[in-house]
C-alpha cells in the first residue's frame, strides 16, 4: 500500500531506528572525612534521537530536548519529572515516568501524542518512525496508538509474554519470554519456526514520498541471525554472532571471534579484519571498532564518511548516522568525519567527558558524563582526593552537615596534575567532612 507522507528527503533505517542507550553514570562522591573509600552516587541516564529533533534523559529524572520543534516535539510539558525512559518518533516524543505512566508530546496528526486514557503499569516504550507509539505493561500485554493505516496501531489479539518491543517506520516487533517473536503492521511476515530470539531491531527506508520497505532482524542464543522483509537473506552458515546492526539497505553482524559479516546493498568487509567490538551501520557506509582503539571503515564514501582521520586511535565507541561518522575517546572527547550540512559534523567547542555518543540522519548525540567519582586514600594526618583530568569545569567543594544543601563551599585547595588524575590534599581535623564535585 501506498502513502503521502511530508517528508521531504529520504530517510534511511539508522534515522528511523530509534537509538536508546542505558549508561552507568558515577556522578558524584559524597566521602567523610574519615573513612578511606569511595563512596559512589551512580545514575542512569539516557538518550534517544528522532528524525531532526534530540531527547536527554538527565539524572534527575527530567527531560532535555532540542532540534526541529515544528510540531513541538522538542518542546518539554512544563513540571515533566520522574521520568525513567524516553523515546524520540519522527515528529513526536515519549517519557516514561517512574510511576509506570506516559507522557507524550510534539506532532499529534494521527494521534500518537494522545496517550490512551488509564495507561499504567507500562515499562518500556517506542516510537515509531512515522506515527506509532508503542507501550510494554508489566503483565507483558502491549498497548499501541496513533497512526495505523498500515495496521501498526492494532496489537494482535490475546498478545502476552512479551518482554521487549521495536518500532520500525510502520511495522512493530514483539519478543515474547519463549523467545518467539510477533510482528504487525506493514511487514512481512515472521518466518516460520522462528524461536530463541533474545534481541530484535526494525528498520525501514522511505523511497521518495510514497513506497516503504520495512525489515526486521532477530538475534537468536545460539548466535545466528534471522532477518525478514525488505533485506536480503542472511549468509548461509552464519553463527556466532553476539550483536546485529541495520543500514538503510544493509546488516551487519559482529561474530564471538572478533571478525564481521555484511550483506545486503554494501560493500565487502576488508579483507583480513579482525579483532571487532562494535558495530555501526549508516544508510551506505559500515563503521568497525577494533579492541586496540582503531576504526574501520567502508562503503559510500561521498560525503567523506569513511574517510578516518589520520591518526585516529584511543577510541572506545562508534556511531554512523546517514552519512557521517563519529568516534567517542577513552579521554571523553569526540571525532566526527563526513557530511556537515547541518552541523553534524561539527563536535561544539570545548565537548568532553562524554561517555556515549549517537547519530541520526542529520545530527550527532553526546551524552555527557556528570562529575566522576572522587578516590579518598588516606596519607597520615591528611587524605588525598583525586578525580580524572578530563572531569574540566568542576569545582571540588566540601561540607560537614549533609542535610543543609547550603553549607556546600568550594575549597581554595589548588589542585595538582599526576599523571591522568587531578589530586588534592585536606588535612584531618574536626567534624566528619564530606567531598563532591560540583559544576
Amino acid at each position: 500500500m501506498k502513502r503521502k507522507t511530508s517528508v521531504s528527503r529520504l530517510k534511511s533505517a539508522l534515522a528511523l531506528r530509534l537509538l536508546s542507550l542505558l549508561l552507568f553514570l558515577a556522578q558524584f562522591a559524597l566521602v567523610p572525612q574519615a573513612e578511606a573509600q569511595d563512596t559512589n552516587l551512580t545514575r542512569f541516564t539516557k538518550i534517544a534521537a528522532g528524525w531532526d529533533h534530540s531527547l536527554a534523559l538527565k539524572s534527575d529524572g527530567t527531560v532535555v530536548a532540542w532540534g526541529y520543534d515544528g510540531s513541538g516535539e522538542s518542546t518539554v510539558p512544563g513540571g515533566l519529572n520522574g521520568v525513567v525512559a524516553i523515546a524520540a518518533g519522527g515528529g513526536d516524543s515519549l517519557a516514561l515516568k517512574a510511576d509506570g505512566t506516559v507522557v507524550a508530546w510534539g506532532n499529534n496528526g494521527w494521534g500518537q501524542s494522545t496517550v490512551p486514557g488509564g495507561l499504567t503499569g507500562v515499562v518500556a516504550i517506542a516510537a515509531g518512525g512515522y506515527a506509532q507509539s508503542v507501550a510494554l505493561k508489566s503483565d507483558g500485554t502491549v498497548v499501541a496508538w496513533g497512526d495505523n493505516g498500515q495496521g501498526e496501531s492494532t496489537v494482535p489479539g490475546g498478545l502476552r509474554g512479551v518482554v521487549a518491543i521495536a518500532a520500525g517506520f510502520l511495522h512493530t516487533l514483539a519478543l515474547k519470554s519463549d523467545g518467539t517473536v510477533v510482528a504487525w503492521g506493514s511487514t512481512a511476515p515472521v518466518p516460520a519456526g522462528l524461536t530463541g530470539v533474545v534481541a530484535v531491531a526494525a528498520g525501514g527506508y522511505l523511497r521518495g514520498d510514497i513506497d516503504l520497505f520495512g525489515h526486521s532482524l532477530a538475534l537468536k542464543g545460539d548466535g545466528t541471525v534471522v532477518a525478514w522483509g525488505y533485506t536480503e537473506q542472511v549468509p548461509d552458515g552464519l553463527t556466532g554472532v553476539v550483536a546485529i546492526a541495520a543500514g538503510a539497505f544493509h546488516s551487519l553482524a559482529l561474530k564471538g571471534d572478533g571478525t564481521v559479516v555484511a550483506w545486503g546493498y554494501t560493500e565487502q568487509v576488508p579483507d583480513g579484519l579482525t579483532g571487532v567490538v562494535a558495530v555501526a551501520a549508516g544508510r551506505f557506509h559500515s563503521l568497525a571498532l577494533k579492541s586496540d582503539g582503531t576504526v574501520v571503515a567502508w562503503g559510500d564514501n561521498g560525503d567523506g564518511q569513511t574517510a578516518i582521520p589520520a591518526g585516529l586511535n584511543g577510541v572506545v565507541a562508534v556511531a554512523a548516522g546517514g552519512f557521517h561518522s563519529l568516534a567517542l575517546k577513552s579521554d571523553g572527547t569526540v571525532v566526527v568525519w563526513g557530511e556537515n550540512g547541518n552541523g553534524q559534523g561539527m563536535v561544539p567547542s570545548g565537548l568532553n567527558g562524554v561517555v556515549a555518543i549517537a547519530a541520526g540522519e542529520n545530527h550527532s548525540l553526546a551524552l555527557v558524563a556528570g562529575p566522576p567519582a572522587i578516590v579518598v586514600q588516606a596519607t597520615g594526618n591528611n587524605i588525598l582526593l583525586s578525580w580524572p583530568l578530563w572531569a574540566q569545569g568542576f569545582a571540588l567543594q566540601a561540607t560537614t552537615n549533609l542535610a543543609d544543601q547550603n553549607s556546600w563551599t568550594t575549597m581554595t585547595n589548588v589542585p595538582i596534575t599526576m599523571g591522568s588524575q587531578n589530586q588534592v590534599t585536606d588535612a584531618v581535623s574536626g567534624p566528619a567532612k564530606f567531598y563532591r564535585l560540583k559544576r
